[in-house]
């Protein structure tokens, strides 16, 4: 699309007549040149008074560049990533609510692959009740980002909608790229290997083992045999439950039970770990070592969006947060 240039003559000649006026510049800082001498190049030559003037033309240029969708925005693997760059974590106008304190992004940032990108999302339910109203929200590769608010404010909403149980009503959302509304059913199982999932109720297999319960996290994936014995032992050592890999849930404590959830969310090698109030079911005593355990996977490399109301981890630990009420993105510090 080309962009609107509007052009106005002067002197003899028709004259376009300009689609909007343009603006008014006063030089009060440029003396008045001696006869003879040459104006300053942005300065038009001033006419006697009753003489027509030989100036030329004047152009006054607007450039309105043309309205592009988010999609015609994203590049092949989504939005440019600003991860790594201090107190930057969205760009201008995917950010936070309208009127927030949007964060530019900084000149020369480095393009990289978003994991995360939710834009005008709206989810409504079948009985009328609207979980989110107009999210927007950006998520570059590697960041940790706290989801908080209180009860009912939508977080459930948005982490079904990122692992796609649900599908937003109106707005994009986009994962390591795919557009989830646009993803073929036969492939919604390909993306989810992307996913780590962490619930609050651990959701281990009662009859099977630490060992086991890891491993089925690959066995459903077509994973060679060969290569899953290897991974679930380097995850169990990750998480400090290598002496209770023969173990069965029963007999694990609430921490270690949440642990073997945390190592099934590792042992495939995801690009993102959701965690929906990983530390609800547990003591407080063992809250800080579960989140350590999300803080090395992010040390990894491994994008983390932990969902929580415990804002006393907020104060424990300086992270991004991002909150939601009533469906709205109210904050996102």
């Amino acid at each position: 699309m080309e962009p609107n240039l509007t052009v106005t003559r002067s002197g003899s000649g028709a004259s376009p007549t300009p689609t909007e006026p343009g603006p008014v510049v006063e030089r009060a800082d440029v003396p008045p040149q001696p006869p003879g001498e040459s104006q300053p190049p942005d300065i038009a030559p001033t006419p006697a008074p009753g003489a027509r003037s030989n100036a030329g033309v004047i152009a006054t240029a607007r450039i309105h560049p043309p309205a592009r969708s988010l999609r015609e925005r994203l590049p092949v693997h989504g939005l440019p990533s600003v991860h790594g760059l201090p107190g930057v974590h969205g760009l201008p106008g995917l950010h936070g609510p309208r009127g927030a304190d949007h964060r530019p992004t900084p000149e020369g940032a480095h393009l990289d692959r978003s994991v995360v990108v939710l834009h005008d999302v709206t989810k409504v339910y079948p009985n009328g009740k609207a979980a989110l109203r107009d999210v927007d929200l950006f998520v570059p590769e590697g960041d940790f980002v706290f989801l908080v608010g209180p009860s009912g404010a939508g977080k459930s909403t948005l982490i079904k909608l990122l692992i796609r149980d649900e599908l937003a009503t109106r707005g994009e959302v986009v994962l390591d790229g795919e557009d989830l509304a646009r993803l073929p059913r036969r492939q919604v199982a390909r993306v989810r290997r992307k996913i780590g999932t962490v619930f609050q109720d651990f959701k281990l297999l009662p009859t099977k083992s630490v060992r086991e319960n890891v491993a089925f996290a690959l066995e459903v994936t077509g994973t060679p045999r060969g290569r899953i014995g290897p991974a679930v032992e380097r995850v169990l050592a990750l998480v400090g439950l290598s002496a209770q890999a023969a173990q069965f849930p029963s007999q694990l404590s609430g921490g270690e039970q949440q642990r073997t959830a945390i190592a099934r969310a590792l042992v495939h090698d995801p690009r993102i770990i959701i965690a929906d109030e990983p530390t609800g079911n547990l003591d407080p005593s063992l809250t800080d070592s579960i989140l350590q355990l999300l803080f090395d996977a992010n040390a990894r490399g491994t994008t983390v969006v932990v969902a929580t109301h415990d804002r006393g981890l907020l104060q424990r630990w300086h992270r991004r947060t991002v909150g939601l009420e009533h469906g709205k993105l109210v904050f996102d510090a």
